[in-house]
């Protein structure tokens, strides 16, 4: 080979391996920079979960113990050991103690108490003799629990420490477990139940238990299920116990919360005592999804029941809620909780005894039992601080009894408008209605809420509410009370035209400032005066009881008023011992169906619906109070308290009327006749005078007065065939004439049967005509009348005829005839006749031929026929009987149809 080439392959060669030497190298220094970083990464990742799931979570790993053993990580390792060590170092010396010290304060007795000695408590303190402890005494308002004990916390080094979680009012709980893990959470959920229902008097908080894999839960906690303090579900109709506490949640917002309280926690507070238990309701799964529409019903209970007092206990039960959750998780690596974190090891405490549980709760009923049988005084319903502080703008609320030593609250606001109550008599409406007008009087002060008080039967049961000789003060709220208006249907027929009235300047006002209800209109309207307006009418049936213009036109207006009061914020509260056969509710359910609020008392029929029978089984002293228009779902059973005589009754009227000044209310007694004096009192003065018949049955109790100006026809009859009233009437009319007639005018007294009192005309120049002189008297003044007719002399002249048919026999044709003139040209020159005719018919007779039924323009009847009266009001067909006290009148210049008037009393007693 020739030494050129040689030397050149000897290059070629030498370059090529210089080239793998540094490929070489090359390739061996990346190799190892691989493997560096390759062992940087795994030790960083391992020193990552170390700080993440914490060096005792990992050693507790078998699969990894040999990375603990590898060299590679062993610098992760003593890192993250001297990183924890140093972390806990400033917590081991004080921290437990400091925990468990936060704990025992949060939750006090059994709440935080370890072992099981707390229970032993519970069965002593069940004892009626029970002295120095506080259990099941505590009513839930103040100073209750804020934390519950579920067991111990461990880290790897130092003390253990308690671990509570936060529930009532709080949070929900969830619980995950596995297989094995299953016994030892229920054991845990029984215990919570155990802790919270010793902590509370029993029934502040009740327990529903669903377990989809049987029909109960706990066999421990069954005697509890005795006085409905636990309540089991059937497995297969969650879709029940769902409805129930979305319709629990919804009552508690319509008729608790509305007053604007955020909570039942914060109405309680305001209240100084809870008016609806905590309901905690556990729910036991089996790890499987619940139904779709399941699910968003339980995730709607959740985001609202803390607020309504029902709280979740969630055992296996999948779900997600968008509310608080604290959460208890069992594994095969041990059991974390939300409270504490995931590096904390909890260890729940051992599952109580059976026996003991069950001895505790069977002495948990045994108090419930004592509870329920304590008799609830009245005083027991009453705020603390009995004034009123709360506002009706939205409504009226006020509890009327109790179950379970709760309060059962009646609402009467644009849900619930008007209340029907029924029950046979003495099963106890009059308490009923004294106990409801009682508490809300404690509650609400005059400014906020008025009263128009109604009893039809005979009784005086609202007459306490007024001023009286024993006790002078009143009930400020009531406005009107009426008594004894059993025959005075009439008055009730005024009472309805008053709330229609006030319904429509409501609706004026409202409209004046574009809203359209009372609520709106106190909002928009702060300086103006729009109290709610609750009328109470006990035995309202007899205001329907007859078919004539009385019923139709109370018919009438009840429809109005109950289909559009609610809107105006006034309240019907009708009471009846048997509603159902009263046509204007049955024939109208535009009525009747406004009636939502439903009391059934003891035996009471067809007040709730058709099919709720539940008040054929009510003991007395108790009601059935239903919201929901008497459908079963709504009933609250409540017993009611004793509101009568001894009661603290008296003590809220007195307390409210030294808070507050103002008139008394009006008084109508249909059993009283009203005084002459007080009737001329609102008899107007001035311009024509006129003649006092009676006392109008209306709202002001105002006179029947009958003005007798100059004109045709303004003559006065009195009708009666008995002389007692008759005289009554007759002394009013002509005391009335005596207040009101100028002083030149005359009077012409003729007391042909009977006298009239001495008072009637006392300062009046009278002349006296007795039956001799009568014929002679008549027939000057018919010639009287005949002269004024062009003389222009209107000097007023009253002619009073006490049984004025006694004189016929005496008065012959020429007699007779002069008497027709007076009445018929008498009154237009000044001259006006007020008698007293002893029938009907002889002065129909009189006014004929040269005069007529129109010349006596005015005319009361008492104890005549409204047959009789027919002819003196011609076309009005006048259905009327006569009634003690009571007469049928009509002015032909005022009136459309007759009305009934009160007679008044005798003239001398006023004197």
């Amino acid at each position: 080979m020739a030494p050129g080439r040689k030397a050149r392959r000897d290059r070629v060669t030498a370059a090529f391996d210089a080239f793998h030497a540094a490929a070489a190298r090359a390739l061996g220094a990346a190799a190892r920079q691989r493997e560096s970083a390759v062992r940087a990464q795994a030790e960083a990742m391992f020193e990552l979960w170390l700080r993440r799931e914490g060096v005792a979570a990992v050693r507790a790993d078998p699969s990894l113990a040999p990375a603990f053993r590898s060299p590679v990580l062993a610098a992760a390792v003593e890192r993250a050991e001297r990183d924890r060590l140093a972390g806990l170092s400033g917590w081991l010396p004080d921290g437990p103690r400091a925990l468990a010290d936060v704990v025992a304060d949060a939750a006090p007795g059994p709440a935080g108490a370890r072992g099981t000695a707390w229970l032993d408590e519970v069965v002593r303190a069940a004892d009626p003799d029970a002295s120095g402890t506080d259990l099941l005494r505590n009513e839930g308002v103040k100073d209750h629990p804020e934390l519950w004990r579920i067991g111990a916390g461990h880290l790897e080094i130092g003390d253990a420490f308690p671990v509570a979680l936060p529930l009532l009012d709080e949070s929900h709980l969830r619980i995950d477990s596995v297989p094995e893990s299953r016994p030892a959470a229920e054991a845990l959920v029984e215990q919570l139940l155990m802790r919270m229902l010793a902590c509370f008097r029993p029934g502040i908080l009740t327990v529903d238990v669903w377990d989809v894999g049987q029909y109960g839960l706990m066999p421990a906690l069954y005697p509890l299920a005795r006085t409905g303090l636990v309540t089991s579900h059937d497995p297969n109709r969650l879709g029940d116990l769902l409805d129930e506490l979305s319709e629990r949640i919804r009552k508690v917002h319509s008729r608790v919360l509305v007053g604007g309280f955020p909570s039942l926690r914060a109405h309680a507070a305001h209240e100084g005592r809870r008016s609806e238990p905590w309901v905690v309701v556990v729910l036991a799964g089996n790890r499987t999804a619940l139904p779709e529409d399941q699910q968003r019903q339980l995730q709607r209970i959740a985001r609202s029941g803390l607020a309504c007092g029902i709280h979740l206990v969630m055992l296996d039960v999948p779900v997600t809620v968008a509310a608080p959750v604290e959460t208890v998780r069992f594994s095969r690596q041990g059991v974390r909780c939300s409270m504490t974190g995931q590096h904390v090891r909890v260890e729940p405490d051992p599952p109580l005894p059976r026996q003991q549980v069950t001895d505790a709760c069977s002495a948990i009923v045994r108090a419930h039992e004592a509870w329920r049988a304590k008799v609830s005084t009245f005083a027991d319903l009453l705020p603390k601080d009995r004034q009123g502080r709360l506002t009706s703008e939205s409504g009226v609320r006020a509890p009327v009894g109790f179950t379970d030593g709760m309060h059962v609250e009646l609402a009467l606001d644009d849900a619930s408008p008007h209340a029907l109550i029924g029950g046979p008599s003495g099963s106890g409406k009059t308490n009923l209605l004294l106990a409801m007008i009682g508490s809300m009087a404690a509650r609400y002060d005059p400014d906020e809420l008025h009263f128009y008080l109604l009893d039809f039967k005979e009784g005086v049961s609202f007459a306490q509410f007024a001023p009286g000789r024993r006790d002078a003060s009143w009930l400020p709220h009531a406005q009107l009370i009426g008594i004894n208006v059993n025959t005075d249907r009439e008055f009730g027929l005024a009472l309805l035209q008053f709330l229609a009235e006030e319904m429509r300047r409501r609706a004026e006002a409202a409209k004046s400032f574009e809203v359209t209800k009372l609520e709106e209109l106190r909002r928009a309207d702060p300086g103006g005066h729009w109290p709610r307006i609750v009328a109470v009418v006990d035995e309202f049936q007899y205001l329907f009881a007859e078919k004539d213009q009385v019923t139709r036109q109370a018919t009438a207006l009840l429809e109005d008023v109950a289909r559009r009061g609610r809107s105006q914020g006034i309240h019907l509260v009708f009471a009846s011992q048997d509603v159902s056969g009263i046509e204007a509710f049955w024939g109208r359910p535009a009525i009747f169906e406004q009636f939502v609020l439903r009391i059934a008392l003891p035996r009471a029929r067809r007040v709730l619906a058709n099919l709720n029978d539940a008040a054929l089984a009510l003991p007395r002293w108790h009601a059935i109070v239903n919201h929901e228009s008497g459908m079963k779902h709504g009933n609250e059973i409540a017993r009611i308290p004793d509101a009568g005589a001894g009661s603290d009754l008296d003590e809220v009227q007195r307390a409210a009327h030294e808070r507050y000044t103002g008139p008394p209310p009006r008084l109508f007694d249909g059993a009283r006749s009203p005084a002459v004096r007080g009737l001329l009192a609102a008899v107007p003065l001035g311009g024509a005078p006129r003649a006092l018949l009676g006392q109008v049955i209306d709202m002001a109790g105002s006179a029947a007065a009958v003005e007798l100006p100059d004109a045709p026809g303004r003559n006065v009859a009195v009708l009666a065939s008995a002389s007692a009233e008759a005289l009554r009437v007759m002394g009013a009319a002509a005391a009335a004439l005596a207040a009101s007639a100028p002083a030149e005018a005359r009077f012409v007294v003729a007391p042909l049967v009977g006298e009239l009192p001495a008072a009637a005309l006392a300062g009046r120049e009278v002349e006296t005509v007795g039956l001799d002189g009568i014929r002679t008297r008549i027939e000057e003044l018919a010639r009287e009348v005949k002269d004024r007719v062009g003389s222009g002399d209107r000097r007023p002249v009253f002619v009073l005829l006490l049984g004025a048919d006694a004189a016929d026999p005496l008065l012959e044709r020429s007699g007779t005839e002069a008497l027709r003139t007076v009445l018929r040209f008498g009154p237009e020159v000044g001259l006006h006749v007020v008698g007293w005719w002893r029938s009907a018919t002889r002065l129909r007779q009189l006014l004929t031929l040269s005069a007529g039924v129109d010349d006596v323009g005015a005319w009361i009847g008492l104890d005549v026929q409204g047959s009789e009266l027919g002819a003196l009001a011609p076309g009005l067909g006048t259905t009327w009987a006569p009634r003690p006290g009571r007469g049928l009148f009509f002015d032909r210049a005022v009136h459309a149809r007759p009305e009934v008037v009160i007679v008044p009393g005798p003239l001398e007693e006023d004197a």
